[in-house]
Parts: structure tokens; sequence; C-alpha cells
């Protein structure tokens, strides 16, 4: 009820500001007229085509880049020469920002899908990498001598030591690997021009069509929500077994 009422009250706020005047409703129009827009923009096919881009390419890259994320941060973490040959080369990229690559994407892709591809797989890896390394590096030290001890294999290992340690590690990952790619997805259809919503956010903005425009940034914000909540409560669910999972839902 709490996060309820905040959320009415920005919309109460966002209602108020331009009828009062204390701000240009050219530029701001009141939440009841964006509301309006919103509904508008509901009933045309464009609109959901424009949805269903920005979720394909969000879904796409947000695969890749799980997948190559898990897989190089286990390599990577679980080899510790491999960690310390490759330790000054991931620092080096990761703090590269994705949207410098949109020269090159375009280069590369075009206006496709590839380009939004491109930058949406270069940020969310670095995220699943990053969380995967310290999951690894968390493994007790004294389960990974049980284990060889035990004359576990290398795949054991990983399957029965490294694996449980590290998976909350990965769906942490994952919820900021998601909710960046959509950051990306939208900004890419923005910049570059690639279908989605964020091509139809920048024809709004470019027609003067302001409130359809806000509109538009409202339904973006309404996905991130609705990524966060769905990975949190996938997290819940398949991490059930895990104490910090545990704690959080007896808290």
């Amino acid at each position: 009820m709490l996060r309820l009422s905040g959320l009415a009250g920005l919309l109460g706020l966002a209602e108020l500001l331009p009828r009062l005047g204390l701000v240009d409703d050219d530029y701001l129009p009141p939440a009841s007229r964006i509301v309006a827009a919103l509904a508008a923009e509901a009933r045309t096919a464009a609109f959901w085509t424009a949805v269903g881009d920005t979720l394909t390419a969000w879904a796409i890259g947000l695969v890749i880049a799980c997948t190559l994320g898990v897989a190089a941060g286990v390599l990577i973490g679980a080899v510790p020469v491999l960690r310390t040959w490759t330790a000054s080369t991931i620092e080096f990229l990761r703090p590269i920002p994705s949207v410098a690559l949109i020269p090159l994407a375009v280069l590369l892709y075009g206006t496709g899908l590839g380009s939004t591809l491109l930058l949406v797989v270069y940020a969310a890896f670095w995220q699943v990498l990053v969380q995967v390394l310290h999951g690894v590096a968390d493994v007790d030290p004294v389960a990974e001598e049980t284990a060889r001890s035990f004359r576990f294999s290398a795949w054991a290992r990983v399957r029965h030591v490294l694996w449980p340690t590290a998976l909350p590690y990965v769906f942490t990952g994952l919820r900021l690997a998601a909710a960046v790619a959509l950051v990306l997805a939208v900004t890419a259809e923005l910049v570059i021009g690639a279908p989605g919503l964020g091509s139809v956010i920048a024809v709004a903005q470019s027609s003067g069509a302001i409130a359809t425009m806000d509109a538009l940034i409202v339904v973006t914000g309404l996905l991130g929500v609705a990524i966060n909540l769905g990975a949190r409560l996938a997290e819940r669910r398949l991490l059930s077994w895990h104490q910090s999972v545990r704690g959080e839902v007896a808290g």
C-alpha cells in the first residue's frame, strides 16, 4: 500500500504541476492527458508491434549475454591462471559505455536488429560475468578441498560445489542484466532508429506529440518494473532452498 500511495502521489503531482501553471503543459502535459494518450496508443497495432520489437531485442540480447557471461565466468573463475591473465582486459573493457559503440554498430549492422543486439549484449554481458566471478570466488575452500580429496571430476566439482555457491550471484547478475538490456534496447532504438519503442518515441518527439511521447516513456518504465518483478519472482522460486532467499521470504 505504501508503494501504491507513492505512485498515486506522483501521478497527482504530475497532474497538478501543469494545471497550476508551475510547468508549461506544452512540455509536461497533465497525467490525465498522458493516460488518455496511452489508452489511444494501446488501441493501435503499431504500438504493440513496437513493444514486441523492443521485447524481442531485449530477450534475444539477454539470453546471449547470460549464456556467454555464465560460461566465461565459470571458466575464468575456476582456472586461476585465466583469471590472472584476463583481469586487466576485463577491467579495461567493462567501463566502456555501450552507447560509445553505436557508430561501430551502425557500420556493422545498419539500423536493424543486429545493431541493437550488439549494444544490449555488450552491456548485459559484463553484469553477468562480474557476478559469476564473484560467485566462483566465494566457494568455500574446505568444500573444494573435500571434493578433491574424494576425487571428484572437474565436472562434478563444478556441478556439486561451484555451481550451488555461484547460483545466487548468477541470478543477481541476471536481474541487473535484464534492466540494463532494456535500457540499451530502447536507447539503440531511440538513437539509431531501429524498430521498437525508442524509435516511436523519437517520431512522437519530432512531430510534437508530447503527450504520446510521455505515454510511451511511461510504457518503458512499466516494462522495466515488470521485468524486475519477474526476475525477483523467478529468483525466489528457483532459489527457495538458499539461505538468503529463505531469510528474505521469512523477513
